[in-house]
Order: structure tokens, then C-alpha cells, then sequence
């Protein structure tokens, strides 16, 4: 990844925050053989004040990326910024930062452990272990092993979120993101008012009189 890359994809996600109300879903996908193998020598993320992994962590509609070949890096460090990660068999997953003498600048300390365990996080992050596709599968660094093609499962992910009702996607997202980092009794009451908002929503009402009716939902995101 180059700096331009990393300063454009920060845009689009940016852009993408304003058409939020628009979107159920956004996929992140690569050309290639390789999701992300690294940076160029040229930059130094730390120093370039670009950070995307935060622009798609503050995505307020899920994330869905895919993933081959070499994820390594701060390619690793997007992946896990992304809320659901499916990749194919051919996928590699590293942090190999501290054999280089620095530390990951995009979230690598604190997500990876968050998604697949403090002890599979020490292995990579410490031992710079590289898991394969199965697995990351196993300790939920991603979601879906795709056993065809890697599009085609992402398309059928991107199906099923795009069926869902749209603000409460968003809501289950915020709920997701913020009630960890928050005391128990806190985040309970972050449930109960995204409930409560939800109440009021046009595709709450539409949600009830579909299943009763017995026919699927037509949500509008309102």
C-alpha cells in the first residue's frame, strides 16, 4: 500500500460516512493476488497522519471484506477494522511489525486481540506467527472460509445484510462497537436506547405487519 492509496481509501470511506442513510453494506475488496502485503518503503504510516483503519472502523453501516492471498501488515490492520471478513483458501495472515523494529500504527495491538484472542494476538503480534485461512477461521480472525469463489460468497453476505432492515443494522453495528469498551450496566442502557429509537422507525412498523401478514418486509430506512 502507498501513501496515495492509503490517503484515497481514506477518502472514499469518508465519503462514504455522508451517504451513510443511503447504504446497508459496504464490501472492501482487492485486485490481485494479495489483499494487502504491506506498505511501500517510501512512507511511514505513523508519521503521515492517514489512518483508514479508523475511517472503516467509524463506517456506521457494516463493513464486509475479502480477503486473499497475503494479508500482512496494514492490510491485517484494515481487515480488522471491517465488521465481517471472508476469505478463501489462499489466504495468509500476519503482523510481522515488531521484527521490524516498530509496533502496528493502524489498531493492530488492540483489534487483533479483540477478534481472535490474547493468546492468538500474542503468537502473531510477539512470535510474528502467520496463521493460515483455516486457521484464522477457527479463532475468529474471520468469519467465512469461502469453499468457492471468493466474490460470489461475499455477494451472498452482502444479500443477506442487504434484506435487513437498515437502521437497525446500523444500530446492532453501534451496539457491537461501543458496548465492550463500556461497564455492563452502561452498555445495557446503550440496548435499550437504540431500542427505544428503533420503536419509532417506519421499518419497525413494516418489520411487525410482514410477519403477521406472512410476506417479506420491505424496508425503506426509515
Amino acid at each position: 500500500m502507498s501513501a496515495r492509496e492509503a490517503r484515497e481509501l481514506e477518502l472514499v470511506f469518508y465519503e462514504i460516512a455522508e451517504s451513510a442513510k443511503t447504504l446497508n453494506v459496504v464490501t472492501l475488496d482487492s485486485e490481485g493476488s494479495d489483499f494487502c502485503p504491506g506498505i511501500a518503503e517510501n512512507w511511514d504510516p505513523l508519521t503521515s497522519g492517514v489512518n483508514p483503519a479508523n475511517a472503516i472502523a467509524r463506517c456506521s453501516v457494516p463493513v464486509v471484506v475479502a480477503l486473499r492471498g497475503q494479508v500482512r501488515s496494514v492490510g491485517l490492520e484494515l481487515a480488522l477494522a471491517g465488521d465481517l471478513r471472508v476469505a478463501d483458501s489462499s489466504a495468509r495472515f500476519s503482523l510481522p511489525d515488531v521484527a521490524a523494529g516498530r509496533l502496528p500504527c493502524w489498531g493492530g495491538t488492540q483489534r487483533l486481540p479483540r477478534a481472535a484472542g490474547r493468546s492468538v494476538a500474542a503468537r502473531m503480534l510477539l512470535a510474528g506467527i502467520e496463521l493460515d485461512a483455516a486457521d484464522a477461521l477457527s479463532c475468529g480472525l474471520i468469519h467465512e472460509l469461502a469453499t468457492g469463489d471468493l466474490e460470489a460468497a461475499c455477494a451472498r453476505l452482502v444479500r443477506r445484510l442487504g434484506d435487513l432492515a437498515p437502521l437497525a443494522l446500523a444500530a446492532a453495528k453501534e451496539a457491537l462497537s461501543r458496548g465492550p469498551e463500556l461497564p455492563m450496566r452502561q452498555a445495557l442502557e446503550l440496548e435499550g436506547d437504540l431500542n427505544h429509537l428503533l420503536q419509532t422507525s417506519t421499518d419497525r412498523s413494516e418489520g411487525l405487519e410482514a410477519f403477521f401478514a406472512k410476506r417479506p418486509p420491505k424496508f425503506t430506512g426509515s
